[in-house]
């Protein structure tokens, strides 16, 4: 991923300092459809707290803290199994591995020497898929002094979004139908699926995903808190073995 200064930077960054920064960047998520598609899936994790006997403090502090959406579904679930604090926070620490590989990916375009680290902490809270999807996406654009602010800013704006919608979803329980909350759960993915196939470029990339896509059921029924990483893992190099053996024969 490119680090070096943009030729053609938006207007707004000329002038801009850091809380202006921040500020577009909470407007970017409140813009976005990512930031609505994640409002929708929190709809219907509002819904699920809900019927699981959550209060709606619960499902506004779990949302600010687990952000992933993955390890807020989980703990509730954990939770409501019987399953104690310290084992729900084993299985969410396990769900959490998936993300420390988009942290190292990203962290070469938001790492600023002359930030506070503190900012840089609470930028990285936000580094589940909307963000590192939409990060990867809109920071190369801008000049290296206004990313970590802006993401810092972005992310503020998806939690508002995530906590708005898990609010909603938590108040409009009763009238929404199970399939309908288990379907908004799903966007998410959803939505991480088609940003995938519509950045892939060559038949590898196709290739990475579709290996991906097949490992992760079985990964799933095999290591589950594992999967997603094996899937992204194995699949990308599979999908590299074959594209390089391919390369070699012609």
């Amino acid at each position: 991923m490119p680090t070096e200064e943009p030729s053609d930077p938006p207007a707004w960054t000329i002038a801009a300092t850091g809380p202006s920064a921040f500020a577009r960047g909470v407007l970017a998520a409140a813009l976005s459809a990512a930031g609505w598609i994640l409002a929708a899936t929190g709809i219907g994790f509002g819904a699920l707290a809900h019927d699981l006997g959550f209060t709606l403090g619960h499902v506004l502090f779990i949302s600010a803290t687990l952000f992933a959406l993955p390890a807020q579904v989980l703990v509730i679930d954990e939770i409501a199994r019987g399953a104690g604090v310290a084992g729900a926070a084993l299985a969410v620490g396990l769900t959490a591995v998936r993300l420390l590989p988009m942290t190292v990916s990203i962290m070469p375009l938001i790492r600023d020497a002359r930030r506070p680290r503190w900012l840089h902490l609470y930028a990285v809270h936000f580094l589940a898929i909307t963000a590192w999807l939409e990060g990867y996406r809109l920071l190369p654009g801008l000049p290296a002094r206004v990313r970590l602010p802006f993401f810092a800013g972005q992310g503020t704006g998806f939690l508002a979004l995530l906590a708005l919608g898990g609010s909603s979803g938590y108040l409009l329980a009763t009238a929404l139908p199970p399939v309908l909350t288990a379907a908004l759960l799903l966007m998410t993915p959803i939505y991480f699926t088609c940003s995938l196939l519509t950045a892939a470029r060559a038949a590898t990339d196709y290739a990475a995903i579709l290996i991906g896509g097949l490992l992760a059921p079985v990964a799933y029924m095999l290591v589950p808190g594992f999967d997603l990483m094996i899937a992204g893992f194995g699949g990308g190099t599979l999908a590299w073995a074959i594209g390089r053996a391919s390369r070699g024969r012609r």
